[in-house]
């Protein structure tokens, strides 16, 4: 008979029960739980069975903690009869489902269950571990399944020029309690010369073998470590399709590879810095070198040594680097396709997928002859140089975009990452609410960037929704979901009061959309008309800069060290807080996503931020204070309104929300409620 999933109510004793006395016969597993805790669980919505012949065969049961965006699973239990039928698969794969607007599913299980494989089969990451209550003082295991928000929305891109994952033998180098042969090579990654070059990066399979180290104070040591490199969670199916692929040539072109769980290993850690977007992997390992050439030819993964990456940064550093602050006083110009001149850009457009330059010269000149009128833009650096090509159309409340091509060029990534919030922004003043990328091979940079911005597959193609609401969560689902169902997917659920973290990653997703009643605070900061008009062009500058990329979407803004209850993230409204004498203009011009706040010396932070341009290091050094410390705020997709809103009337509305006012606020960074953040945001955006 047929598996049925069923989520528990309250008032269905007789299912209840029966998981009741299903986890009564493991009570010494899952340990002892009384019935009230089951109908609890039950009341919150965090019981789910597995039903087959009128008989409970396997439950979950979990928590949804009001506080925190994890989903916390208490029990995973199923008849001893019944294992092996993937049947706790189907439970977490369910949970996942009814609350994909979490960001993970958390678990604890001892150690010596030996259960790392059922875990690990499920999708989840060793995540910590704590000394248990009993009186043998157990050690309990955490696991961590993530349910793909950062896959999907958070950047992949660093502050440094390069990232680099790692592997268990170079990060031991680094952190471990033992002293190893060598250690030295790895050890210079860390150089002080270093710091502002290169990142390095953690994957799951990392975790797995700390998870591993048998000394128990050296485990601790390592884990404790792992907040210092950046967490990578790339899809596990994803990585799983890339290990075999990776172990199937690995067997073709080194048959003298011994086939053992150290291979799989190493194909796992290629996979795992494929699947997250880079292209660095440092290793001291022999065998993982070895598989040096089919790691580039199967995941386009350069596996190397510490020495190579100290040695030749800023060679490897062109796969992923992302300078904005290069985009500055350069003279990008747009110009139109001219008929005819379609074979030329062949040359200048790298081809992929079996789209041969004369099949994509076809299709640029089969937009002429279309019933629609597509725009074809071309964009020139200063040099004349064709850089990236882009065409559209507006279909209803569809922004259509047949060619997206950026070409091979210092500056690609960051090109590539400033046309896809410009076709947004595009999208949103021409009323669009979808975008549909239809090239069939769009610059694989762009493509990469695009999962960040929350594109995502349907039909083949890449799709964004665009939801202009400031609002309730109710009401940016009400829109998201509309939209959602045209396209035949399913749209996040969303609810009031949700965490900072979960709001941020929909914010960038569905652009320009603003959860109003989420947990993301607003903060205004006032600006100084001189960074006012370096940053965002407002007030105009004397002489025209180019509009044509509009503004970097990544930039820092520098104030004293004095905190006034910053948190990350955030948005910001942008208020220039001086003007001439007699001319109201002082105003909100602005609003923006704050990533990152950090406070250091002026010498370190410019160090770090440097390439976002803008703040040169004697200006850094002025916004410091008395402590000698400046606190640099790196902020990202500004917005600049229509119509700016004046002091007089920003001061109106918050009269008209009953909030208490003064010209103290206007004075240095201050927190403001959301609902003042909607009004000033509204107003901004008013057409009449």
């Amino acid at each position: 008979m047929a598996i049925k999933l069923l989520p528990v109510a309250p008032a269905q004793n007789e299912l209840i029960d029966k998981a009741i006395a299903l986890g009564d016969r493991y009570t010494k597993t899952l340990g002892l739980l009384t019935p009230p805790a089951y109908r609890k669980a039950a009341e919150d919505g965090g019981l789910l069975v597995a039903v087959e012949a009128d008989a409970v065969i396997r439950y979950a049961l979990f928590g949804l903690p009001k506080r925190s965006a994890h989903i916390r699973l208490a029990h995973l239990c199923v008849a001893e009869e019944q294992r092996g039928r993937g049947i706790a698969r189907q439970l977490v794969e369910e949970i996942k489902k009814r609350h994909p607007q979490r960001l993970g599913i958390k678990a604890k299980c001892r150690r010596d269950y030996d259960l790392s494989d059922m875990w690990t089969s499920l999708g989840f990451v060793p995540h910590g571990e704590v000394r248990g209550r009993g009186r043998d003082g157990e050690i309990l295991d955490g696991w961590w399944l993530d349910l793909g928000h950062p896959d999907l929305f958070t950047e992949v891109e660093s502050d440094a020029l390069l990232v680099v994952t790692v592997d268990h033998g170079v990060f031991a180098d680094l952190r471990g309690l033992t002293e190893t042969t060598d250690a030295e090579e790895s050890r210079a990654l860390e150089a002080g010369w270093m710091t502002d070059l290169v990142e390095l990066a953690y994957t799951p399979q990392l975790v797995h073998q700390i998870r591993d180290v048998p000394d128990t104070a050296d485990r601790q040591h390592q884990r404790a470590a792992l907040p210092g490199l950046r967490q990578l969670t790339p899809d596990a199916a994803a990585v799983a399709e890339r290990t075999d692929e990776l172990l199937s040539a690995a067997a073709e072109s080194l048959p003298d590879l011994p086939d053992s769980g150290e291979l799989r290993r190493c194909a796992q850690y290629v996979a795992e810095t494929s699947c997250a977007g880079l292209q660095v992997l440092a290793t001291r390992n022999p065998l993982l070198s070895r598989m040096a050439d089919v790691a580039w030819e199967v995941a386009r993964v350069r596996v190397v040594s510490p020495a190579t990456v100290t040695l030749h940064v800023d060679e490897l550093r062109q796969a992923q680097v992302y300078r904005p602050a290069d985009l500055l006083g350069t003279d990008f110009r747009s110009t139109e396709v001219s008929l005819g001149a379609e074979d030329e850009l062949v040359a200048f457009f790298n081809q992929s997928g079996g789209d041969d330059g004369s099949a994509f010269a076809e299709r640029l000149r089969s937009l002429n002859a279309d019933t629609v009128v597509w725009r074809r833009q071309l964009l020139r650096d200063g040099e004349g140089r064709p850089v990236a090509l882009y065409a559209w159309a507006l279909d209803g409340r569809t922004l259509i975009v047949p060619v997206l091509r950026t070409a091979d060029h210092a500056l690609e990534e960051t090109l590539a990452r400033q046309l896809l919030f410009l076709l947004k922004r595009l999208g949103r003043d021409c009323g669009a609410e979808i975008i549909r990328i239809t090239d069939p091979h769009p610059s694989a940079v762009a493509r990469a960037a695009a999962g960040d911005d929350g594109f995502f597959e349907h039909d083949g193609r890449l799709v964004a929704l665009l939801v202009n609401v400031c609002g309730t969560a109710a009401e940016v689902e009400a829109v998201a979901g509309g939209l959602a169902r045209e396209l035949t997917v399913e749209a996040a659920a969303l609810h009031e009061s949700m965490p900072a973290v979960v709001a941020a990653v929909v914010e960038r997703a569905w652009w320009p959309a603003k959860v109003i009643d989420s947990g993301l605070p607003s903060f205004l900061v006032p600006i100084k008309p001189r960074w006012s008009t370096e940053l965002f062009n407002v007030p105009a500058m004397l002489l025209p800069r180019s509009q044509v990329l509009g503004i970097s979407r990544e930039h820092v803004y520098y104030r004293s060290s004095g905190r006034r209850g910053e948190s990350v993230p955030a948005r910001l409204l942008w208020y220039v807080s001086e003007g001439p004498a007699g001319v109201e203009s002082q105003m909100v011009v602005g609003s923006s996503r704050l990533d990152e706040v950090l406070i250091d010396t002026p010498d370190a932070l410019f160090s770090k931020f440097e390439h976002l341009g803008v703040y040169g290091r004697a200006e850094v050094q002025e916004a410091a204070d008395a402590s000698g410390h400046a606190m640099a705020m790196r902020f990202s997709d500004t917005e600049i309104f229509p119509r700016s809103v004046t002091l007089r009337r920003l001061t109106s509305l918050a009269r008209e929300l009953g909030l208490p006012w003064s010209s103290n606020s206007l004075i240095s960074l201050s927190k403001i409620s959301n609902e003042l953040f909607q009004a000033v945001y509204q107003e901004g955006h008013r057409k009449t």
